[in-house]
C-alpha cells in the first residue's frame, strides 16, 4: 500500500460509517488464499540466525539466516516460503557496515505512530519497520503470506479463520506474543469509539461498523468482524459474512499486532478531537511497541527526523542497519540534492525526468506497476455528466496514448479499465476509447452539449506513485478537452491545502486522482473507488448508482473464485460501456532511489518496502 488517498473528513467518515459494510468492499491478496474451503498457508519454522555481526544478523559474506522450509501452499496458489518475517538479504558482502545508519527522505511528517489511526503513507512507512501483522505481502509482490501467524486455515464457508500464532516472539517491551494478545488487538480495533472511531479509517472502510455503533437512523452499522477467541496457540477469528478481502486486509499496517501491555499503560485509545484536529495519547506519540525489527527511539519535530534503532531481540533475521532515520524533506528537488550531497541515502518517487541521470549516480529501484490514475467525474452538480454520451465524449477526447508515451516513465501503459492487468477480473474485452476527437465532437452534438462548460480541478504540491507531475497531466488533458469544444473553469489547489477537501465537498466536475493497490483483488480497486454513498464520484446521484454499488457488493461476496472472477469480468465490461464513472488514464511503475553503496531493498508494487535489511557498504 502506497501513500493512499485516505482523506475523509470527520463528516465524511461519519457518512461512510452509516453505510452497510456490503458497500465497503476491499478484498484478498495474491493467490486465492482465502477463497476456497479449508485453505491453508504454512511457512515452516525460522532457521537459526548467523553468529557474526549484530546479534542474530547473518555473518558478512554468508547466506541469509532465518529462512525455513516451504510449507503447504494455499489452495490455488504456490506455497509461501521462508520464515514469514522480515526477509534477510541473500548475501551480505564482507565490507557491509552492519552498524550504519540508513537515512531515507520522507515527503511529509507522520500523523503519529499508532498504525490503527494511520491514514497516509508517511505514517505507515516507519510503522512497517516497528510492527507486524498476522499476514503480510511477500516482498516484491502483492501476494499474501503468513507473518506473526505460522499458518492459517478457513472453514468451508469462509467465516471462521484459525491462525496458528508463531511461538517464541515477544513485543519489544518483553510482553509475549500469543493468541490472547492477537485477540486483544482485534477487539481493541472493533471497540473504538468517538475520535478513535473517526480516525480508525482502515477499520471502517474494510470491516465496517464498530461495536455497538448506530447510524443516523438508529440502526446498527454492520461489521464484517464478529469475534476473536484464543484457543491454545490459535487465534480463531469469526466474521459475519464472506468477503474476498479477508484475510488480506490483515496485512495492512492498521491491523498490526501491538503490545497489549503498552497499549494499556500509555492509554492508546485516548484520542481527542477538536473540530477537525486530533490529539493522540503518549502511546501514539512516544511509545509505539511492536514485534518488528526496529524500535522507536525519537521523533525530533524541530529538525524533522524520526529515528528507529535495531531490535536486538527480534525473533527473525536482525536488521542489517543499526539505525533508520526518516528525514522529512517536502520538496522533491531538495530530496534529490540531499542524496547527491550524501546527507541521505534514499528517497521516494523521483521525478521520471531525472531517472536517466539518477541511474548514473545512484541505484534506481523501479517498482512493478500496480496503480491506476484516472480523470474522475462528479455527478452531483453538473447534470450534463449524467448523459453517457457526454462521458464517452470526454473519454474519446483524451489523447491518453500520447500522454503516456511522452510524460510517463518507461513501462507505463494506457489503462483501458479500472484494474491493472495483474488483477483478476481484468479483461481485454472491455469497450475501448482510443483518441478520436471527431467522435468526441459527434457525441457532444448528439447530447446537445456543444457549449459544455466543466469545472476542472488539479492538485499542486504533490507527487503520487501514479501521478508524478500533476501539472503535466492537467496541461495535456485540458488542451484535449478544449480542442473538442469543452470550456473549462480551472482550479488548482495544494493537495493537502484544499484539493482533497474540495473533491470531498463536490466542488469540481472533473478531477485527477488515483490509487495504488493494497492487495491484489478487483474489489480493492473498484470497491475503493465506487462503493458507498460517500465515494468521490457521487455515483449515487445517478439512476444506476445503487445498482452499481450492489453489483460490487455481490461480486465481493461470491466464495467460489472462478465464479467471482467471472462476475468481476462482467462488471468490468459494464463499467466501461454503461456506467463510465470516469476515465482510467494509466498504470505506471513508480520508483525509489538509493545511493550507489546501498543494496538489499526489494521494490514493492504496493510501495511497502522493508528498509531494515538495507545493506550499506564501506569504501
Amino acid at each position: 500500500m502506497s501513500v493512499r488517498r485516505r482523506r475523509l473528513t470527520a463528516v465524511g467518515i461519519a457518512a461512510a460509517l452509516a453505510v452497510t459494510t456490503a458497500a465497503c468492499a476491499q478484498s484478498d491478496r495474491g493467490s486465492d488464499s482465502n477463497s476456497n474451503a479449508n485453505t491453508t498457508q504454512d511457512t515452516g519454522n525460522a532457521g537459526a540466525a548467523g553468529e557474526s555481526g549484530p546479534a542474530g544478523t547473518p555473518a558478512a559474506g554468508s547466506g541469509a539466516a532465518g529462512s525455513g522450509a516451504a510449507g503447504s501452499g494455499a489452495a490455488g496458489g504456490a506455497a509461501p516460503s521462508g520464515s514469514g518475517g522480515a526477509a534477510a538479504p541473500a548475501d551480505i558482502p564482507a565490507n557491509a557496515d552492519l552498524n550504519a545508519t540508513f537515512t531515507f527522505a520522507a515527503a511529509g511528517a507522520p500523523e503519529m505512530f499508532d498504525p490503527l489511526y494511520g491514514t497516509d503513507g508517511e505514517t505507515f512507512r516507519p510503522a512497517r519497520m516497528m510492527f507486524e501483522g498476522l499476514v503480510r505481502s511477500k516482498p516484491g509482490t502483492a501476494d499474501l503470506e503468513p507473518q506473526l501467524a505460522e499458518s492459517y486455515t478457513s472453514s468451508p464457508d469462509g467465516l471462521t479463520w484459525t491462525f496458528k500464532i508463531r511461538k517464541g516472539v515477544t513485543f519489544s517491551d518483553g510482553t509475549p506474543l500469543n493468541a490472547e494478545a492477537v485477540c486483544y488487538n482485534l477487539d481493541r480495533m472493533y471497540s473504538q469509539t468517538g475520535a478513535g472511531a473517526v480516525q480508525a479509517e482502515y477499520w471502517s472502510s474494510n470491516m465496517g461498523g464498530f461495536k455497538g455503533q448506530k447510524d443516523s437512523a438508529g440502526k446498527e452499522v454492520p461489521s464484517i468482524y464478529k469475534s476473536c477467541k484464543a484457543d491454545g496457540d490459535n487465534a480463531v477469528i469469526t466474521i459475519n459474512r464472506f468477503t474476498s478481502k479477508f484475510p488480506a486486509i490483515l496485512s495492512l499496517p492498521s491491523y498490526s499486532i501491538q503490545s497489549p501491555t503498552a497499549l494499556k499503560k500509555y492509554k492508546a485509545n485516548d484520542v481527542k478531537q477538536s473540530g477537525e484536529a486530533f490529539t493522540y495519547p503518549a502511546y501514539a506519540t512516544a511509545h509505539p511497541t511492536g514485534t518488528g525489527p526496529m524500535l522507536f527511539q525519537a521523533y525530533d519535530r524541530t529538525n524533522g527526523t524520526i529515528t528507529l534503532v535495531r531490535n536486538e531481540k527480534y525473533w527473525g533475521p536482525k536488521a542489517t542497519v543499526a539505525k533508520l532515520v526518516f528525514k522529512i524533506i517536502p520538496d522533491e528537488t531538495a530530496r534529490k540534492q540531499a542524496l547527491q550531497a550524501g546527507t541521505i541515502q534514499g528517497y521516494d518517487l523521483p521525478n521520471p525526468a531525472d531517472w536517466d541521470s539518477l541511474k548514473e549516480s545512484a541505484n534506481l529501484l523501479i517498482r512493478p506497476a500496480f496503480n491506476i490514475m484516472y480523470l474522475g467525474f462528479d455527478f452531483k452538480n453538473n447534470k450534463a455528466l449524467q448523459d453517457l454520451k457526454v462521458r464517452q465524449a470526454i473519454a474519446y477526447a483524451l489523447n491518453r496514448e500520447d500522454f503516456v508515451a511522452s510524460q510517463l516513465p518507461e513501462g507505463a501503459e494506457v489503462a483501458q479499465e479500472w484494474y491493472p492487468k495483474t488483477v483478476d477480473g481484468w479483461t481485454p474485452d472491455v469497450q475501448q476509447y482510443p483518441y478520436d476527437p471527431e467522435k468526441a465532437k459527434q457525441l457532444l452534438a448528439e447530447a446537445g452539449q456543444q457549449n459544455l462548460t466543466l469545472n476542472f480541478w488539479w492538485p499542486t504540491e504533490v507527487t503520487r506513485p501514479y501521478m508524478p507531475n500533476p501539472k503535466d497531466v492537467f496541461t495535456s488533458f485540458s488542451q484535449d478537452l478544449e480542442a473538442v469544444g469543452i470550456k473549462l473553469n480551472v482550479t488548482s489547489k495544494p493537495w493537502n491545502g484544499g484539493y482533497l477537501d474540495g473533491v470531498t465537498a463536490r466542488k469540481p466536475d472533473l478531477f485527477l486522482l488515483g490509487w495504488t493497490g493494497d492487495y491484489n483483488t478487483p474489489d480493492n480497486f473498484i470497491g475503493s473507488f465506487f462503493s458507498s454513498e460517500s465515494n468521490d464520484f457521487a455515483t449515487f446521484e445517478t439512476p444506476w448508482g445503487k445498482t452499481f454499488d450492489q453489483e460490487i457488493a455481490d461480486a465481493d461476496s461470491i466464495p467460489d473464485k472462478a465464479k467471482r472472477d467471472a462476475a468481476y469480468v462482467a462488471l468490468n465490461k459494464k463499467i466501461m460501456s454503461e456506467y463510465m464513472p470516469g476515465v482510467p488514464i494509466s498504470s505506471s511503475p513508480p520508483a525509489l532511489v538509493v545511493a550507489k553503496n546501498v543494496s538489499g531493498i526489494v521494490p514493492s508494487p504496493l510501495t511497502d518496502e522493508d528498509y531494515t535489511h538495507a545493506i550499506i557498504t564501506k569504501g
